[in-house]
């Protein structure tokens, strides 16, 4: 594929795998020792019941500065999907009536969102705390450079998307000169008190695999980059998060072109932790898309897989969510191999 295709998401080279069905059918169809469900009974945790709410992730549309080979999202600059501020006060007004202590604010690039300072200072005037997702290179951009002095201002912890600390690896993942935008970005975010350990200004780190292997263990790793990213460039921060890739969207075409994708898949199953399986992010996390539709996680709101029966946000209620059982599929094996993977990175 050329690199001028690469620049597009699957959505705009219209091909099949843009539809959630049709990365469905492709994971349905492989050969694997198990289903998911099953894994979960062998472990003594089926059906998958969710623990109370402790956080609304908002994802405020796909429209992004990047088009990363591994997007689960299939995010892009040509991406028109933006929730709008109705829908945001929609969540609002969920936040007011709950007492969910933590907002996760993701994208796309949420920044992108014209509403997303605005639902920053909403979400903080109610008292709650705010995570955004940030992908770094979206604050070296002329319209957003003063953020590092806005997430500081509104006490917003600020988690980063940074494939590796070395160059080669960021840049074969994001695109040519992504590394020394993200450093730089990382470099302007420790000048307004990120990442110092007083300031309680958070600066969490989240790095995925370049390629078809699961993370690292993440202690590990977090000793080893904050020690190269120091060393290489003075920059700091508070914590790391490994995230395995998710084999759909835009990985799942990875996989598939570089004949990936079954030993892919083989490797989650056999990975399977019933420790991880017991933190995975969809127990405590209700996920809310562009259009406000509800869903268990980020992963099943990429594939279309709803709550049953469908709930938009403005409906929203805790009670009957609470009674619920999860949905589930074969990505998430993603979610429980090896030490697991979370929005919050491991999860044993």
């Amino acid at each position: 594929m050329s690199e001028a295709a690469r620049d597009k998401s699957l959505r705009a080279r219209h091909l099949p795998l843009a539809e959630a069905p049709a990365q469905l059918a492709v994971l349905r169809a492989l050969d694997v020792p198990r289903e998911f469900h099953e894994a979960l009974a062998d472990a003594g945790q089926w059906p998958l019941r969710p623990d109370p709410i402790e956080v609304l992730q908002i994802n405020v549309g796909k429209l992004c500065n990047q088009t990363c080979r591994h997007c689960h999202v299939d995010a892009g600059p040509d991406r028109r999907e933006v929730m709008t501020r109705e829908t945001m006060q929609a969540c609002l007004d969920v936040l007011a009536k709950t007492d969910i202590p933590t907002v996760d604010i993701t994208g796309g690039a949420p920044e992108l969102n014209p509403d997303f300072r605005w639902l920053v200072q909403e979400c903080r005037a109610l008292g709650r705390h705010v995570m955004n997702r940030c992908n770094l290179t979206v604050l070296e951009t002329p319209s957003h450079r003063d953020l590092p002095e806005f997430f500081r201002d509104h006490r917003v912890e600020v988690v980063c998307s940074l494939p590796h600390y070395a160059r080669l690896s960021t840049d074969r993942q994001r695109g040519d000169g992504v590394y020394d935008k993200s450093i730089r970005a990382l470099g302007r975010l420790n000048d307004v008190g990120y990442g110092d350990g007083a300031s309680g200004l958070r600066l969490v780190l989240v790095t995925n695999p370049v390629g078809a292997f699961l993370p690292g263990g993440q202690a590990a790793l977090e000793r080893e980059w904050k020690r190269e990213l120091e060393r290489r460039h003075g920059i700091r921060f508070d914590a790391l998060f490994c995230i395995t890739n998710m084999p759909i969207s835009r990985y799942l075409e990875w996989l598939i072109e570089s004949d990936n994708l079954v030993e892919y898949q083989q490797q989650l199953v056999r990975s399977f932790n019933p420790a991880a399986a017991r933190g995975i992010m969809c127990r405590n996390t209700i996920s809310v898309a562009w259009d406000g539709a509800l869903y268990d996680c980020d992963f099943n709101q990429m594939l279309e897989l709803p709550l049953a029966p469908r709930t938009h946000v403005r409906d929203l209620d805790v009670e009957a969510l609470s009674r619920r059982t999860i949905r589930v599929d074969r990505h998430c094996f993603g979610c429980t191999a090896g030490e697991g993977s979370s929005c919050g990175g491991s999860t044993s």
